[in-house]
């Protein structure tokens, strides 16, 4: 290869990163753009309408589908942190992404979004029901609500869990968490403190392979 072929060549390769590199501060400089009212709305629509303990559909469809500040793979990871971590999932995970989007305040913002609606109306028809304990038409459109849940919650599990179950030791673990929550009845810290140490170990990064080289000195292969 002559010495304008290689240079040209390295400049590719040099202009390639520079781009890709451009597009991630391109795509962090958007995001912390994000205005201070709109982490706030989107978060105060996600708390208000998320009846019916559906909250992960409507985070991964506002969060995701929407305004795109997370991919799947992003979304699934703040969502494995929020469940390790005490406390609401969805409280959790409007910190994480406010914070994400534009530090402190947006974490504060998202969280008070997310708790804002759901603690006026728990207490508005809380008082209702305590009135009213009762009455037939509460207690028919509490069922619809919660039976529209778990709809809510098997479209996202299918949405987004498809790429977390594509192996045979993905579908054990979770087949293995399902029993001991779920029939063994297991305490969820027990089952966290237990499959998830497991589940560290299986998945964590493997060492690359060693190359050594070839006669030639340009062949490479795995070292035996």
């Amino acid at each position: 290869m002559s010495k304008s072929r290689k240079t040209l060549t390295v400049y590719g390769a040099v202009s390639a990163s520079v781009e890709e590199v451009s597009a991630h501060e391109t795509a962090a400089l958007r995001a912390k753009r994000v205005p201070y009212w709109e982490i706030f709305w989107t978060f105060l629509v996600i708390g208000a309408t998320s009846f019916g303990g559906g909250v992960v559909a409507y985070l991964r469809n506002s969060l995701v589908s929407q305004k795109s500040w997370l991919d799947d793979e992003q979304f699934m990871a703040a969502l494995e942190i929020s469940q390790a971590l005490p406390g609401l999932n969805a409280t959790n995970m409007a910190v994480i992404v406010g914070d994400r989007l534009r530090g402190p305040m947006g974490a504060a913002l998202g969280f008070l979004g997310m708790t804002l609606p759901g603690a006026t109306l728990v207490f508005i028809l809380g008082f209702v029901y305590g009135k009213n304990p009762h009455n037939t038409y509460i207690n028919a459109a509490l069922k619809g609500v919660g039976a529209a849940s778990v709809g809510l919650l098997s479209a996202v599990t299918l949405q987004i869990g498809h790429k977390q179950m594509e192996h045979i030791l993905d579908l054990g673990i979770v087949v293995v968490t399902i029993y001991l929550v779920s029939f063994a009845h297991v305490s969820l810290l027990i089952v966290l403190l237990t499959v998830g140490p497991v589940a560290i170990l299986l998945y964590r990064p493997r060492p690359s392979l060693e190359f050594k080289a070839g006669d030639q000195g340009t062949d490479r292969k795995p070292a035996d």
